[in-house]
């Protein structure tokens, strides 16, 4: 019998176990570059070729996809999530002892929102669509296909709300569900009464299409067009719920007929671009249609209570009751409305109108521009507005208060716009978007509310609060709205002071708003607090359940807080992009999602008994820690050089900016001088693929070690100290300090050197003395290296005070390490790029340099055009005379033998680093 020839990759995965178990014995072995070498050698050796290597990527992408199919069924508590007629139940009856609660507690219990779903669109769509739904629809029951596409390709905006409306369509259909249960309840209990209730306790908002903070391929003109389809598939998703109930509907259904007829033509006269006479024919058509398409649900809703008493049975009146609810809870939308854009535009639109000198940012001044916008705000009067200003508006922020002001007008008065704005950090910003709401009429339409997300903005919240609320304009609109929204970031605050100390400042200002808001007389208000974390770690989303990440975003101390002080509290969390619309990925997932929700958001508040509050000062200092070593981590140029050394090449598109600033004309990508020059989630995702996810574990070493006592001890007994450090587990798990090292070897001249030393292969002593020239030329050894015994020493200290940490698993070493050796491969190559005179700027050095640096595909792009792979046309052209034999006009060897193969490591490159994705769990 024939002898079977070993799998290559569970090869890899012996030796690799192999050379992790004798590296505990040996201080100075590095596995993960001893098997980086092993696979660079089965590559010479033709062991290993580029079909074998991309079946390996696949198969090892595969194998992580179907792994995290089973981690998203059991986060969600597929098949074990919350009974929602049981929680109805538990509603109506808390003892089931006892008789049921007044009809009134329970009718307000339902029609208060508790809770928000929102949908945004961070450039975290890093998944093909046909590749998340197959994630979704495996960790719902089915089998993962083999196969898959795992990189991503850029997404467009279309793209993005296509998925958006996919995962807010299902999500509604589970709030259907928990309408249904919640009404069925009440009819075992009180009759005919139950057909008087509306519930929407839990509401679905979005921004995709919506959100110009950062992005510039976003009209006012898209907005309004996303922001009728919305309404659109409102009405056709109402027409639906309607159509199957007969007579008793047959009303309302022509009535929502009719609107959605008129809503399909306004959508066809909205332009593509802002044309004087293609936005006076949308004017004609949105005026012309105004009341065909309806502005609210009122002439809706008045229509129901006589459907219901005309429907023959029960079933009618609870599927009418359950679709007015779904009306009442969303207006004329899908889903809710929210707007996003920066403090600076706001300051800029405001400064222009009111000829302001004093900058929001200068501190000593900051008093009388207080003063001014105070003044400013008890003389506006509002002007008159229509579509043509939109044209003529050049101020971002005040076409945006333009555009919500026309919605609000036009499409959907019935429902506020929440009004986002980044980077608050002074109140000054709240009044001057009052003072824009109130220039252009939409101060009624909109809700303000600032993004608290940097360390700064966490810990001078309470001071720009305050600020704005000493303006009695400011106090008299937040009354007049009865709530006040706030929204709580951990992107930039989880990258400068880490996501541990980040949370903690976040929590820190949700006490802290119960006093100021007594002060300020405004008890009895809602307080609507929205964190927008994201799916990974890096961003703040916890990794153990559903039920977890919800109550580490809102600890139970803050929401007693809350509580005692008679403030209704209303949750809002982010799904952010792909990554978060897989909880939404199928019917199932979106029931047990919600179903999750739901027991949050129903949860009893009752007394707070967790140590870590009576240890206030050991967790003041211990979170300070963290949050002082993460700072002198950023600061630290090696952190910056470690993340720009080739980090950003690492990395597909997965939105719709660049992972980081380029630089003019032909020399490539910035330097990165400090982490600030990268986006906030690109940076957390190259701490993901680099194997140390330096965001969510650094300083905590220092801070356990400090009294390990007490770190041990609250560790076991405070359920708010052992969810955060689920966090950090987490992120230690997809960390590794021998693949952080086997990076940092690769930044350094010297080991290029010692295999240059060492090799026996012709050609390839020079190739490496190539490769070791050029990455002295990158100059990053000494500061990386400097960075990587900072963060070894931290860790170690973590790990004394912390035994039984976890330690990166092999199929993701394996990863971390054939993804190396494909980066050697790249450099290798470089090392035989043809000399050529200086083309748009570049060099030859300049090249590898850009190569070393990873931008591979526009490097290429240009070596192709410098060396064309074949003479083109020109040989077939008659010139009438003896032609020579054409010489110098192909590459073909340089393309077969350099440019072709370098192309398709890249892509392997980035197939590894998909499937890095996939372990980790989510992208950035």
């Amino acid at each position: 019998m024939p002898d079977v020839a070993p799998d290559p990759l569970e090869e890899l995965l012996a030796r690799l176990r192999e050379a992790r178990d004798a590296a505990a014995q040996d201080p100075f072995g590095d596995p993960v570059l001893l098997i980086a070498l092993a696979i660079s050698r089965r590559m010479d050796d033709g062991q290993l070729d580029l079909d074998s290597l991309a079946d390996m990527v696949q198969r090892l992408a595969d194998a992580a996809a179907a792994e995290r199919a089973k981690r998203l069924a059991a986060y969600v508590g597929l098949g074990t999530a919350t009974d929602l007629p049981a929680l109805a139940e538990r509603l109506v009856r808390p003892d089931p002892e006892d008789s049921p609660i007044p009809f009134a507690r329970y009718r307000a219990l339902l029609e208060t929102p508790r809770f928000a779903a929102v949908f945004t669109a961070h450039p975290t769509f890093s998944l093909p669509p046909e590749t998340g739904t197959a994630l979704a629809e495996a960790a719902s029951g089915a089998a993962l296909p083999p196969g898959l596409l795992h990189r991503p390709s850029p997404p467009t905006l279309a793209e993005e709300f296509r998925q958006a409306v996919a995962a807010i369509q299902r999500g509604r259909d589970a709030l259907d569900g928990l309408a249904a249960a919640l009404l069925t309840a009440a009819k075992g209990v009180w009759g005919d009464r139950w057909t008087t209730l509306v519930p929407r306790p839990v509401l679905l908002s979005s921004w995709v299409g919506y959100d110009t903070d950062g992005r510039t391929d976003i009209g006012w003109w898209d907005t309004l067009r996303l922001r009728l389809t919305m309404k659109r598939l409102q009405l056709e998703r109402l027409h639906a719920q309607l159509l199957p109930l007969g007579e008793a509907a047959a009303p309302i259904a022509a009535r929502v007929a009719a609107a959605m007829e008129a809503v399909a033509a306004q959508i066809a006269a909205v332009p593509e671009a802002p044309e004087p006479e293609a936005v006076a024919r949308l004017a004609a058509e949105m005026l012309g249609r105004r009341e065909a398409a309806l502005t609210g649900t009122g002439p809706l809703l008045e229509m129901f209570p006589a459907a219901i008493a005309a429907a023959p049975d029960d079933a009618a009146r609870l599927a009418l009751a359950v679709a007015r609810g779904g009306l009442a809870a969303h207006g004329l939308s899908l889903a809710h409305t929210h707007v996003r854009l920066n403090a600076a535009q706001v300051h800029n639109a405001v400064r222009q109108r009111l000829s302001l000198t004093t900058s929001a940012d200068d501190m000593a001044q900051r008093r009388g521009l207080l003063a001014q916008i105070n003044t400013a705000l008890g003389e506006v009067a509002a002007q008159p507005v229509d579509f043509g200003a939109l044209i003529a508006e050049q101020a971002s922020a005040a076409r945006l208060m333009l555009i919500c002001a026309q919605i609000a007008k036009h499409v959907d008065g019935s429902a506020p716009i929440r009004f986002l704005i980044a980077e608050t950090e002074t109140g000054y910003t709240l009044l001057a978007a009052l003072w824009l709401a109130k220039r252009f009429g939409a101060d009624q339409a909109i809700e303000i509310s600032p993004l608290f997300e940097t360390a700064e903005a966490l810990d001078r919240g309470e001071r720009v609060l305050e600020e704005a609320l000493r303006s009695p304009h400011y106090r008299d609109y937040v009354r007049q709205h009865g709530r006040l929204c706030l929204q709580f970031g951990y992107s930039d605050s989880g990258r400068y002071v880490g996501q541990l100390a980040g949370s903690y400042l976040a929590e820190r200002l949700k006490l802290r708003l119960v006093e100021l808001l007594r002060r300020h007389k405004l008890d009895g208000i809602e307080v609507v607090l929205f964190d927008t974390h994201g799916e990974s770690v890096g961003r703040g989303g916890h990794p153990d359940s559903l039920a977890d990440r919800l109550a580490y975003l809102s600890p139970p101390q803050a929401r007693a807080a809350l509580d005692r002080a008679g403030l209704r509290l209303r949750e809002e969390t982010a799904f952010q992009g792909g990554d978060g619309y897989l909880l939404f990925g199928t019917p199932q997932l979106a029931a047990a999602t919600v179903a999750g929700i739901a027991a949050h958001a129903f949860a009893p508040v009752g007394p707070v008994d967790d140590p870590v509050y009576a240890e206030a000062d050991y967790v003041a200092d211990f979170f300070a820690t963290v949050r002082r070593e993460m700072q002198a981590l950023v600061a630290d140029p090696g952190y910056a050089a470690l993340l720009g050394a080739f980090g950003p090449g690492l990395l597909d598109r997965t939105g719709s900016r660049p992972a980081v600033r380029q630089s003019d004309g032909m020399g490539g990508p910035l330097r990165i001088s400090h982490p600030s020059q990268l986006r906030a989630i690109p940076n957390n995702a190259i701490l993901q693929q680099l194997g140390w996810m330096a965001n969510s574990i650094h300083g905590l070493g220092l801070a356990a070690s400090a009294n390990p006592d007490a770190f041990a001890d609250l560790r076991e007994r405070s359920p708010r100290f052992k969810r955060a450090l689920a966090m950090a587990a987490r992120a230690v798990a997809c960390s590794d300090l021998g693949v952080l090292r086997a990076v940092v070897d690769t930044l350094d001249p010297g080991p290029w050197l010692d295999r240059a030393g060492f090799t026996r292969r012709p050609g390839r002593r020079e190739e490496l003395l190539s490769v070791a020239g050029a990455v002295e030329r990158l100059d990053l050894d000494a500061p990386v290296r400097r960075l990587f015994r900072r963060l070894q020493a931290d860790h170690l200290a973590l790990r004394h005070a912390w035994p039984d940490l976890p330690t990166m698993p092999d199929r993701l070493v394996l990863l971390h390490a054939l993804r190396l050796a494909l980066i050697h491969r790249i450099w290798l190559l470089a090392a035989g790029l043809p000399e050529f005179s200086p083309r748009h700027g570049a060099t030859r050095e300049m090249l590898v340099l850009r190569i070393l640096q990873l931008d591979v595909e526009p490097s290429l792009r240009l070596l192709e055009e410098v060396f064309p792979a074949a003479p083109g046309t020109l040989v077939e052209l008659d010139f009438r005379e003896p032609a020579p034999q054409r010489e110098g006009l192909s590459y073909a060897r340089e393309h077969a033998e350099i440019f072709a193969p370098m192309a398709r490591l890249f892509g392997l490159v980035r197939g590894c680093g998909a499937a890095i994705t996939h372990e980790v769990g989510a992208f950035g």
